[in-house]
């Protein structure tokens, strides 16, 4: 909606959103109606259409930013606090167990496939999710590196995209074969390789 909302207008429009993700997680992308959306939510037709004028493709995008959001948010306080080894075994082990219980179906997925994945609206999600979960991964390298646990000349940028790259990849083979070994096998030796890094340091 292009003019701002009320807080009670915004928590109306959450409350829709959330309850979508519920019905298209319980059922399908494809074959969830409003009519589904709006007896899960309690919401008319008319309510529906005034906080998402365009309908369900517009419905659709922010339930998609919604299950970006989720993908970090799952994943705290651990992301933000990668400060030492411990850590992040503890965000590898969250991460690990978050696609764990997803299982072999991804929701943002679904969602971007429906609503196109090089339209401008879905696009943006994605490029800001990839963004904001590198930016974390780099963070937590820097604060590593700043404590002496990593070299002086340790690239936190490269390495967070690396790790993100084999993360994306580890997720993509479990949606596929339903195991999760490339995942942990990704999170687990970027992990190792990091810690052989920080060895030399203190040799």
């Amino acid at each position: 909606m292009d003019r701002p909302l009320t807080p009670k207008g915004a928590a109306t429009r959450k409350r829709i959103v959330e309850g979508a993700a519920e019905v298209l997680r319980e059922s399908s992308v494809v074959d969830a109606t409003l009519d589904d959306i709006r007896r899960q939510t309690g919401t008319s037709k008319s309510q529906l259409f005034h906080y998402f004028p365009r309908g369900k493709d517009e419905l659709l995008l922010a339930v998609a930013q919604y299950e970006a959001d989720r993908v970090l948010d799952d994943q705290q306080p651990h992301l933000s606090c990668l400060t030492s080894w411990d850590a992040w075994r503890r965000w590898r082990d969250v991460v690990v167990e978050r696609y764990r219980a997803q299982g072999d179906t991804c929701p943002l997925g679904a969602l971007l496939l429906q609503t196109g994945r090089t339209t401008p609206g879905a696009r943006a999600i994605v490029v800001t999710l990839m963004e904001r979960w590198q930016r974390e991964l780099a963070a937590g390298m820097r604060a590593m590196r700043d404590a002496g646990h990593l070299p002086p000349d340790f690239d936190p940028d490269q390495a967070s995209a690396a790790l993100l790259a084999g993360i994306q990849g580890g997720v993509a083979i479990m949606l596929s074969t339903g195991r999760s070994t490339h995942l942990e096998a990704a999170l687990d030796t970027a992990i190792t390789q990091m810690r052989a890094a920080g060895d030399r340091v203190t040799t």
